[in-house]
Parts: C-alpha cells; structure tokens; sequence
C-alpha cells in the first residue's frame, strides 16, 4: 500500500501538483481543508468535501483528509474519508481534554475500502491507548492518525508503543511531518518533506496469549 502524506498546503494546491508515483492512500493534516461548516457546504456555498470526493475520483485511491468541523456552533476535530469519487464517511475526535475548545464526537470508524481497512484515529485519540485497541480488535489493517502538530517526541512513542502492543501499522501524519511505525513498534518511516510517500507492507500476527485471575467463580451444580 503506498501511502502519500500532506504535510503542508491545502488540499487545492496539492491538486494541482504533478506528484510522481500513484498512491493508494492520500493522507492530508488538518491543514488540508482548514474550517468546514456543515451547514454552508449543505446550502451550496463551499463546496470542501465535494472537493476530496473529487479528488479520489480524479486519482481512483482513496483520499483522507483532517478538518476542523462546525455544526451550529458546536466545533469539532475531524477526518474525512473517500474513495474513487464517494465520501465514505467522517470520523470525530472521541476524548476532549480539560474542557478544550474542541467537542467530542462518538463513535470509533473503520473505512473498508478496496486496499484494506483503515482506522482513524483523531487528534488526542492518539493519547488514549483503547481507541487503537478497539480498531484492532474489530479487524483494522492500518491505523491513520491526523494530528494538529507534533509535541516533541510524544507522538512518535505512543505510535510505536500501539503499533506494538495491538499488532497493526500506525501512521501519523501532522503539518510538517509524517512517521510511520510498524507492528514491532520500530520507526520505519518519517519525513518533513510536502508530499512524502511511504510503501507499507502489510502485517498480520496472532498469538494466543493465557492470563489467570480471580474471580469469575461459578459454582457447579449437583444432582443431576
């Protein structure tokens, strides 16, 4: 799966870029779409998701772009995903930290599309270790996570320390940079260039793993 990151620029000037090399996958910062009201691109008056569904239509890949949403006042950090010209859907950042400016959304998404499925991880979802736990469990093959900017050397260790304890790639693409880590929690790719490209190989490993705990007492039944 080659990976193509946008670290810098809107999603209109990269359109008009002439990148070498298909990708299977456009990622773009938050800087890519800026502000996007629900409620303006539903009257007509922008048209930004229009403009990522067309570019995936234009490319045929997929296309994933980080945005700053506004429903009726109500702010959120966002992703939206498409492919081949169709808006798969948008996730929201889940956790809000003290009160920030940013509201919650609901819901963890994967995007089963034509290369794998990608899971997205939202801003400081990255902070919360269940959120890539939960896509790994429910079957994610990459997990995409889009941050505002990078805080030292944060993110970079909680993606390799998620990219090895739940078993699936991580990416991380913020304005700036971009890094990828892979399943044995080993940096395997990171750039500052704008657009950078990235080849993942696909990885899948399974162990059965054995605990013992207290608890969960059942008491046998007699006489029967």
């Amino acid at each position: 799966m080659r990976i193509c990151f946008v670290t810098g620029g809107s999603l209109a000037e990269f359109s008009r870029l002439d990148t070498q090399g298909a990708a299977d996958v456009i990622c773009g910062g938050f800087q890519t779409l800026g502000e996007v009201s629900y409620e303006r691109e539903l009257r007509g008056e922008t048209g930004l998701f229009e403009d990522v569904a067309l570019l995936s239509k234009e490319r045929r890949n997929i296309v994933v772009c980080g945005c700053f949403t506004d429903a009726r006042g109500i702010r959120r950090k966002s992703v939206v995903v498409a492919e081949k010209g169709r808006i798969l859907g948008v996730s929201d950042m889940m956790n809000r930290i003290d009160s920030g400016e940013y509201r919650c959304g609901a819901g963890i998404k994967i995007y089963d599309t034509a290369v794998g499925k990608i899971g997205i991880v939202v801003g400081e979802d990255l902070y919360f270790s269940q959120v890539l736990q939960t896509l790994s469990v429910c079957g994610a093959e990459l997990a995409l996570c889009l941050c505002e900017e990078l805080n030292d050397s944060l993110e970079q260790t909680l993606m390799r320390a998620g990219a090895f304890l739940y078993g699936i790639p991580v990416c991380v693409c913020s304005y700036g940079y971009a890094q990828a880590a892979d399943i044995g929690g080993k940096v395997r790719f990171a750039s500052p260039l704008n657009p950078c490209f990235y080849d993942l190989e696909r990885e899948q490993e399974y162990h059965l793993v054995e605990t013992r705990q207290r608890g969960l007492f059942r008491k046998t039944k007699s006489g029967f």
